[in-house]
Formats: C-alpha cells, structure tokens, sequence
C-alpha cells in the first residue's frame, strides 16, 4: 500500500486495511452536491451543481461507481445577462442554475435544471454527452428542484417545488408546458419526516423500477439533520404513500442506482463544512418493495465497490498550460467565477502561461472578471503557482486566492511603481490588507494550503522566491460555509484586477495542487 494512501486514511479516521479491498465514504471528498445519475450500459454519468461557475452544469464519468472523471458541462454559459456576466454591478453568487436531473431517453442525454437568476427552466440535450455538442432549450418560469421523466407511455412529466410538490405534462420539444396539465402531486411530501420541518422537501428525483413510480426528496425537520423521505405509487398521478428512508450523518439529496450484477446505491450528499456538499453512497436492498437504505439505517463508512482512486486528475488536476496541437485551451477542471470575458485571457500570447488582463477598474474582487477556479478538497489540499508581474499597472492586484464570500488571497500589487507581495482577508465580509512585504522582482511563487480534517477549515497563504523556501504571510483564514451568498464550497483561484489603470496583464507559469500540507 503506498503511503500517500496510508495517511489519507488517517486523515479520515478510517482503518488502512479497508483502503485495498473497498471504497470509502465520502466517495469524492470534495464540492459535488445535487447529485443526479444515470447508468447507460456499464458506464455511469453524473452531473452536479456549480451555481454561477461557467461553464456549468458538470457531467462526470465513471466505470465503477467509485472513480470519477469529468467529460463534459452542459454549458458554456447559462445566459447572457448582467448579473451572470460581472457587470454594471450585478453577481449571480449563490444563484445561477441549480440541482441539475440527468436522464437518457431513446438515444438522447437530457439535463434540466432551472435558474432564479433568470427565471427560467432550461432542458439541454446531447446524442453524446462526452464530445457534445448541447442543445439548449429554456422557458419561463423558474420550476424549483425539477425532475424531468420520461414514462412508458410517451408522456413526458416535469415535477418540482418545495413541500407540495407540482407535476406538469411538457410538449412533445419540450419547449414548455402542455397547458393545463399542471397539478399538485403531493401536498405535503416533507410528512414522513414528522411535522416540524424547517426546510421542506425539495430535490424531487423520480424512477420507475418494476412497474412503480418511487419519488425521493430531502428534507430538514427542526432540530434533527437533512433527512431522506420517499413516496411511492402505482399510477405517477398517485395515491403515493410515503416512508422516511434515511436519517443518519445528515447525508440526503439524490437518488438511487443500479449496478448491472443487480446491487442498489442510493448517491446522496452531506454538508462538511468549507470544503462543500461532499458525495456518499449509501447500499440498497429491497423488502416488501420499498428500498432500504444503510446497514441498519446508519450510512457505512466503507462500500463493497472498487477503491478510490485519487481525485487528480479526474475531478481536480495540476496544469503546467502547455498544450498541444488540437487540445482544448484549457482543461474541463477548470470553471470561471460567472462568464468570462473570452478577450481577456490566453494561453497563445506567451507560450506555457496563462495571461489574465484588464479593461475595467474594479474596487472589490468579489466584482472583479475572469478569476479561474478549480474545487479545493479534503481532507487536506494545497495549490501553488509562479506568477510573473512584468505586464501589471500601478493598481494591479494579482495572485492566488482560496474564494468564497469569506476569501484569503496572497499576490502582488502594485502602487507607485513598486510591488508588493500582499495577504488579504475577507474573513470578517470586508477585505483587510493583513500584512505587505516589499517586493523587488518581477517573478514570485505563491500558495494556499487549506486544513479540511474534523473541520477545522483553516487557510493559510504563503510566499517564496524559489518554490522550496515557502514564507507564511498574513493570518489564517477561517474558512466559513456561506449558505445566502456564494452557497458552494471553496475554490482555489486565479486572479487578476485593475483599481487604477486598465490594460495591464498577470502571467501564470503554472498551476499545480496537493494534497499534502506543511503541518508545522
């Protein structure tokens, strides 16, 4: 067994003879919530929400269950509006498009998801979800949570909401709804949890297995943790009868899945703090046709299923942006903070970097273009790059961030002709220069390293001249999960704004994560 292997396991608590033989929960120890998920033949597909990134909506790709890669996003940007564009003001944070349904229908791919951004339901489609290319289709209004369902007999249903959950027939396009066909499903789906609830049931995902329609929501009752309920029914207008199916860890959201030797998972997600919404499967038997969930209703921290693998380069990677002929210009790891503004980035201007420029003046990051983000992830990671400032202006700020409403950047500015390597920390929701140091070179390496084990969430930001002789800088960072603002978790970013004088330039020489951490 390798040693990398070893200590993540004593990161997690978990015994290292498990690590060979089975997967471990979490499944992916990072930021992919709402889950939804097929299996086409022995392969499976998932997509997931990513909010206000772009492109959106990712599609990942897996043999096993266990071992994910992305393949594809259903979007290169949800729309183009202001606020999904970074101006004249306007964000999309905590917005943007939500739980996502995946199903495959007659040879088609489908994804709808809907946007409070836009108050619009958007169905794309793909005969091949891997290479693309994705129709869109969107209208009016916003239907929360939705599931998309293809039944038996050429109907086609959509069911949403929250607490009285909705269903509707749609066209046979799917360009909008068939009307008068919209009812209320069910009036109280968040009833088997009890009759306190705070969040009501929402995240409709709806299967047909054996004839019976079976409806899964999450929902929160008062005082207790995110919890699994179900309905079931013969005929998809009901009666539906309903069962709490799972209330341990707080783990729910999601759905169920088969493997082709017969075996059940339902694939749900947990709250863990700054690191995000992070992935569990939970086994499925079936008794009296109801699907069971857990060992003995408790969500096991191993799974009969192949082990993980590293999450690099499936979910995350490294990136030295060198390419070669015919290879994207940048790999789908990476996601924008809202659409970018394509004009103002490359990597063919200066061979084996990665340029982000400026046209506009910005006071606040958070409302500044084209930071490029990749997901930070547990228990421990690190992310360093080189970033050359030759082409900055006076007002310039640029470097490497750990973003969310509550972000820590190091990087270097530029006031008066003179640079500085600089930590910020929005820890207290307003930024504050915590330390400056002088800075005499063109060329600097910098670094955040985030502590995700027991949730302790602490970043910290650190400087060198060589890569090898790393200086801590500023203070850590508490790493906070912001649920109204941002709603995701953690990202690593990289970035570059003008406060002064547009047209200038920051060179990255690379980009390269860990998960190891300086515990000094």
């Amino acid at each position: 067994m390798k040693i990398k292997h070893l200590i993540i396991l004593a990161f997690l608590g978990l015994p290292c003879i498990s690590f060979a033989q089975k997967a471990v929960n979490p499944i992916i120890y990072a930021d992919v919530p709402d889950l939804s998920m097929i299996r086409v033949g022995d392969t499976y597909y998932m997509s997931s929400t990513t909010m206000h990134m772009s492109p959106g909506v990712p599609i990942m790709k897996s043999k096993d269950l266990t071992n994910w890669e992305l393949v594809s996003y259903a979007y290169d940007i949800l729309d183009d509006v202001d606020s999904l564009n970074l101006v004249n003001g306007k964000t999309s944070y905590g917005r943007g498009s939500w739980a996502s349904c995946l199903r495959y229908h007659k040879g088609v791919y489908y994804v709808s998801t809907f946007s409070s951004t836009t108050n619009k339901t958007y169905i794309f489609s793909t005969k091949n979800i891997e290479k693309g290319p994705w129709t869109k289709i969107s209208f009016s209004p916003s239907y929360h949570d939705n599931n998309i369902f293809f039944d038996d007999d050429g109907k086609i249903y959509m069911i949403w909401g929250a607490g009285k959950l909705h269903i509707t027939e749609l066209k046979e396009d799917l360009s909008g709804v068939k009307p008068g066909t919209q009812k209320v499903l069910i009036e109280n789906s968040s009833a088997p949890a009890g009759m306190q609830i705070g969040l009501p049931a929402e995240g409709s995902q709806l299967f047909k297995i054996n004839n019976k329609y079976y409806l899964f929501n999450i929902t929160w009752p008062r005082g207790s943790m995110r919890t699994v309920v179900m309905h079931r029914a013969d005929n998809i207008n009901g009666p539906w009868e309903g069962k709490l199916a799972l209330q341990d860890k707080g783990v729910a959201q999601g759905g169920i899945i088969d493997t082709p030797d017969g075996r059940w998972f339902a694939f749900l997600f947990r709250d863990f703090g700054a690191v995000g919404r992070i992935p569990y499967w939970v086994p499925v038997q079936w008794e009296d046709g109801w699907p069971v969930f857990g060992i003995d209703g408790v969500v096991p921290d191993t799974l009969d299923l192949p082990a993980n693998k590293s999450i690099m380069p499936g979910i995350v990677n490294s990136d030295e942006f060198n390419r070669k002929k015919g290879e994207p210009d940048l790999p789908l790891v990476w996601q924008w903070n809202h659409n970018p503004n394509n004009s103002l980035w490359t990597i063919k201007e200066r061979k084996g970097y990665l340029r982000l420029k400026t046209n506009r003046t910005d006071s606040l990051f958070a409302k500044s273009r084209n930071t490029l983000t990749q997901r930070t992830f547990g228990p421990v990671s690190a992310a360093a790059t080189m970033l050359d400032a030759t082409g900055m202006n006076d007002g310039d700020f640029a470097g490497i961030c750990a973003f969310q409403r509550k972000f820590g950047q190091v990087g270097i500015k530029v006031e008066n002709g003179s640079k500085y390597v600089c930590m910020v920390s929005a820890e207290t929701d307003q930024p504050v220069e915590v330390e400056r140091i002088p800075w005499n070179d063109d060329k600097i390496h910098l670094k955040v390293e985030c502590d995700f084990r027991n949730r302790t969430d602490l970043a910290r930001f650190y400087y060198s001249h060589n890569g090898n002789d790393w200086k801590p800088i500023g203070l850590s960072l508490k790493m906070q999960y912001t649920l109204m603002e941002h709603f995701m978790g953690y990202r690593f970013g990289l970035f570059q704004y003008a406060t002064q004088n547009p047209g200038g330039y920051a060179d990255f020489d690379f980009y390269r994560i860990s998960d190891q951490i300086n515990d000094k």
